[in-house]
């Protein structure tokens, strides 16, 4: 049984969080956060990313960079900027892109249900960005963005969500620069137990994003457990900070891959191994259009992949899930045995470009003579990402991009 609870958020006052709210910490680097934080003092990225206000060279793992962070949080707090709710609540937080809509619960989320793989997983984690987001909770006392969780739904708490987005004034509603819009609702107290009993009801949650964030608030628990003789299992840091989607709502997109050079190939030797395993057809098309088939951007063309038959008979003597995913499929039978591309998640001559930046990133990224041959990928499912978690099994790195992204900094949960 899953365990979720209300809980006090810190967040922005109504007219700041537009300001206050901010992408990602992992979703942009040091040089694009400073051009976020330029002219708003209000940006959480002084919190998340707080190397950003110091010159280029300074480790971004120094002790001094954590102490900015906690210093920035606590401006906010002692500004104004960021008041923290009183009674213990459960939020609503809606997601719109492109006409797509998608609603979910914050809350907070219990690490022993992390731990014992009542929440499950499909990613690996690094150890070198746990260790950055472990210190960043401990050092500001604060989980500063939420998991993104998913699970099959619940009538009950579907109703919940109904009546309060229907009935209810919002905390928060603005669109963002990147056109998303964000809308934020308290949920009165007198619904807390229909959640409560909802969730209660589901064996599994499943991380669909943030990983690194979840494990982190796992090892912080532990590190805040170790400093406190007193610790009896109800204090803050014995949960996290998360927003839970229905599944029928959520959409993946592709994560695309880019291969820097051809493994001392030519080109027409290159091709002519890739038809070993493929079918390969010139094409306009630049996404694949079903399973078991990839775009391929080659030297200014567009190529169409589809798996042969071998493939296929190979596949079929496999009781593994993550096999029979296309991503695995383009790993283990032209990445790796044409390509040279070992393992992914460490080689240095693969890289991944998110669907949301669309096939023009692939052309300008090969045309640039940057990278050789890019994939365009069909996407995952999130069907494909419960079966992974379910069977124990971990999915290739960069499989799934979802898109719509919750912001930071609308909803903090402090430890």
């Amino acid at each position: 049984m899953a365990v979720i609870k209300p809980f006090k958020a810190l967040r922005p006052t109504q007219n700041l969080a537009h300001l206050v709210a901010s992408v990602p910490y992992d979703v942009l680097n040091t040089e694009e956060a400073r051009g976020f934080i330029e002219n708003n003092e209000y940006s959480l990225l002084r919190v998340t990313r707080s190397e950003a206000e110091f010159p280029d060279k300074t480790n971004p793992y120094s002790d001094e960079i954590y102490a900015r962070a906690a210093e920035n949080l606590s401006k906010l707090v002692n500004n104004g900027s960021l008041i923290q709710d009183t009674e213990e609540r459960f939020y609503l937080y809606k997601l719109e892109m492109n006409g797509r809509a998608q609603t979910g619960i914050a809350a907070t989320f219990s690490v022993d249900d992390y731990d014992n793989d009542i929440i499950m997983k499909h990613e690996k984690t690094r150890k070198e960005k746990e260790d950055d987001r472990t210190k960043h909770i401990v050092t500001t006392g604060a989980q500063t963005g939420p998991v993104f969780l998913t699970y099959k739904g619940s009538a009950g708490v579907d109703a919940v969500v109904a009546e309060v987005c229907g009935n209810t004034k919002p905390l928060y509603m603005f669109t963002a620069p990147d056109g998303i819009k964000h809308t934020v609702w308290t949920v009165p107290a007198d619904k807390n137990a229909e959640i409560i009993k909802g969730i209660k009801n589901c064996d599994k949650l499943y991380i669909a994003d943030g990983h690194h964030r979840a494990a982190s608030a796992s090892r912080a628990r532990t590190a805040k457990r170790e400093a406190n003789p007193s610790h009896n299992g109800t204090e803050e840091y014995n949960y996290f900070i998360a927003v839970l989607f229905p599944a029928s709502q959520l959409a993946i997109m592709p994560y695309n891959r880019v291969v820097a050079d051809l493994n001392g190939k030519t080109k027409e030797d290159f091709l002519a191994e890739v038809k070993e395993k493929f079918m390969v057809e010139e094409v306009s098309q630049k996404e694949p259009h079903e399973l078991r088939t990839f775009s391929m951007y080659l030297d200014g063309r567009w190529y169409v992949l589809k798996a042969r038959d071998s493939i296929l008979a190979s596949l079929s003597l496999s009781k593994s899930v993550g096999e029979h995913l296309d991503v695995s499929i383009l790993q283990s039978f032209l990445l790796n045995p044409i390509l040279g591309i070992d393992d992914p998640r460490t080689n240095k001559r693969i890289d991944f470009v998110g669907g949301i930046r669309g096939t023009g990133e692939l052309e300008k990224l090969v045309d640039s003579k940057k990278f050789a041959v890019a994939f365009s990928m069909y996407p995952l499912t999130v069907d494909d990402l419960m079966n992974i978690s379910d069977a124990g099994e971990i999915m290739p790195p960069k499989s799934t991009w979802f898109e719509p992204k919750l912001r930071d900094g609308l909803l903090v949960h402090l430890i």
